[in-house]
Formats: structure tokens, sequence, C-alpha cells
């Protein structure tokens, strides 16, 4: 299946500057792993066009392993050099515990916060496969908000005084402006992807209907929150008539689980607030194999950070088993939000064709290939 470009506008200037410093934050588990494996594939790229970029590479601190040994998950040495030194970034993996540990604070949803990279942007692809013809055709771009809901982390604790019991609470945010431009960003990459499917035959076409951003949220429940995300996002499209070829719709995030696992095909973009397009689009990740296949990419108006949707998965770290699909389309993404997308682009259709042949795949999708063949069989490709 074709990809199609997300995004319609460059995060970075390209074209002006042809050396690229990127951050390298494995943090944890097989982000160890696989962050080397995509740097692997972005130092064979070769030089395609005029502005083909070069690299060079910043190794940066952060996790839950980092924490237990210096009291801190996210040093401020490695924000300063992200902000200062880095056109872009490459998260790995992160091993937040389930349980409540004194001081520590997740490094990722820090650094959203601090780098303002206000949507999570989750493209969901399925590829044909030569050895297996039961796969769905998938593709759906997931955009998430990113800096607030529930994950804004205002909870505490107290006890009812009638029966003597704990009693939790949690605090949610939701924001007109955060809304808004999380809104702005689906409507502008459903004019993205329809402007790139023009240029595919109509016949050769997944999507060939009109463009379409699909609003998830619970107004029915949560009226004063989710009623603001519902209120904010649609006016977006209402107000500006640069949307008019794009369809709006709405669905509840409950039947919007039940739809994606029935119907995946509806669906063109979606945009959800923080907790539900993260359950959401990790739910997504079993319509294309596994979550070690789904990319991600952080992204603000100043800086983007590519991210793999699966976590550390610390039952096979240092086993040479973490499938590197989903860093390295990530740091395709990477490339694509800062305006390289013949380099992007380059780098989905080697990934696609390692998937179509199903020659070298890891355990997750049923295959019997260590991280490192898959990376090398992605970068003969691609050279």
């Amino acid at each position: 299946m074709a990809h199609v470009i997300r995004r319609c506008f460059a995060t970075t200037v390209s074209g002006q500057a042809k050396k690229l410093t990127i951050g390298l934050i494995p943090a944890d588990g097989i982000g160890k792993e696989v962050i080397p494996g995509a740097r692997q594939v972005l130092e064979a790229l070769p030089n395609i066009g005029v502005d083909s970029p070069s690299f060079n590479f910043i190794n940066l601190d952060a996790g839950f392993e980092y924490f237990q040994k210096n009291e801190t998950a996210l040093p401020e040495k490695t924000l300063e050099i992200m902000k200062n030194e880095c056109d872009g970034a490459l998260f790995g993996a992160v091993s937040s515990p389930s349980h409540k540990v004194a001081g520590y604070s997740s490094p990722i949803v820090a650094m959203r916060k601090h780098l303002d990279l206000y949507a999570n942007v989750r493209p969901v692809v399925s590829v044909a496969s030569e050895k297996d013809f039961s796969q769905k055709n998938v593709d759906i771009l997931i955009i998430r908000e990113n800096t607030e809901c529930l994950y804004v982390k205002q909870e505490r604790q107290t006890t009812d005084e009638s029966t003597g019991l704990k009693v939790a609470w949690a605090e949610r945010k939701i924001s007109e402006y955060a809304s808004r431009r999380c809104g702005k960003m689906a409507f502008e990459m459903a004019l993205g992807r329809d402007k790139f499917r023009q240029n595919i035959p109509l016949e050769k076409r997944f999507w060939k209907g009109k463009p379409k951003v699909t609003i998830v949220h619970k107004s029915n429940v949560l009226s004063i929150t989710d009623g603001l995300w519902r209120e904010t996002v649609r006016v977006v499209k209402e107000n500006d008539h640069k949307y008019d070829s794009v369809d709006m719709e709405e669905q509840l995030v409950d039947s919007m689980v039940y739809r994606l696992f029935r119907e995946p095909h509806y669906f063109d973009v979606v945009v959800a607030p923080n907790m539900y397009g993260d359950i959401i689009s990790d739910g997504a990740a079993a319509l294309v194999g596994s979550l070690g296949v789904v990319p991600s990419a952080n992204v603000g108006d100043k800086f983007v950070m590519g991210e793999p949707v699966h976590g550390s998965a610390p039952d096979i770290a240092g086993q040479n088993k973490a499938n590197p699909i989903a860093a390295i389309r990530s740091a395709g993404l990477l490339l694509e939000h800062m305006g390289f997308h013949q380099q992007a682009l380059h780098i989905y259709n080697a990934v696609d064709e390692v998937l179509r042949r199903g020659e070298y795949l890891t355990p997750d999708l049923g295959g019997r290939a260590t991280t490192q063949q898959v990376v090398d069989a992605v970068i003969k490709l691609v050279q």
C-alpha cells in the first residue's frame, strides 16, 4: 500500500541546513537496541534530491534506570542539549513503574511538556504480505493531544471520614487552546493526505472518498471537559472554509474502539484527547500485527521527537529479539515532519518491502529474525 505523506508543512526549514543534529535517547529496556538500529538506517540513507541531509548524533540520558542510579529520570543537561543543540530527537522506551515511586516522574511526559510537543502523531498502516493474506487494509492517522487530559498528573489521596477508607482523586485538564491547535493539526493533515492521494490512480487508492476527521470524545458523560474538546475541534472546521473539503464526524470513545476493530477501513484521520488517543492507538497496533511496527512522532511547532509506540519490554531486553520496525519508521516520521519527505518515503518503502516479503520478521510477528537482521534487511533496501 502506498504511504501517504502525513503532514503538509515542515516543522523546521528544509533546504537551509543539510547537517542535522539528532538527539538519541534510548532510555530503558529494548530502547537501547531499537534506537541504535534506527540510527544505522539513517546513516545508510543515500543522497536523495538536492536537500538530502547528513547526520550528527548526540547520545542523551533519561529513563527509569537512569533515575535508579541518579535520582532523576530526566537530567537538565538532556533538556538543555535538546533545546539548544538538536534539530530533532529519537526516544526509545521507558520502564515507568505501575506503582508510585517517590521522586519519579515519567521523562517522556516531561519532555513533551518542556519542549511543547503538543501532538502525538501515530500512523497505523498495514502492509499486504506475500505470506499472510488475512491482513485487513488499514491506513489510519491518529492525532493524540499530548499535553493535557489526566496526564497532567494532578492526583491526590484523602481519607473518607465516614468510612475511614482511602479515596484517590485525579484532576483532568482540557483547554480550548490545546484542543484548538491539536484539532487544526488533524484537519491540516487530512488535507495533506488527500493531496498526496491525488497522485495515485483512483483504482489503486485504499481511501477513495473525501478526507475525513473523526473526533473522539465521551461528552455524553463528561459534558464539561469532553464537551469543550468536542466543541473546540468542531469550530476549527466550521470557522475556516479551507477545510470545506474535509468531512467531519464524531465517535464516542467506547463505540470508537468497537468500530476500530470491526471496520478499520472506515477511518482516515482520528483526533482524540490524550488518554483516549493513547489507548486507541495502542489497540490499533493489533490491526497491523504488533506494537513493534507502529511509530509515532511527538510534534510541536519548533521541535519533533520520534518515538516507537511500544514499551520497554523488559522480558526480551538484551536478547536481540526486539522488533526495530517501529523505531525505524519513527526515524522516517522525524524526517518527514522536518520537511525531508523524499528521505522519509525512502525509509517507509524499504520497511514495507521487508514486511511484504516476510523473510526477516522478529518473533512478535511470527518470525525468527533478530533485531539486527531486520535492521540489516532494511538497510540493504535503503542503500
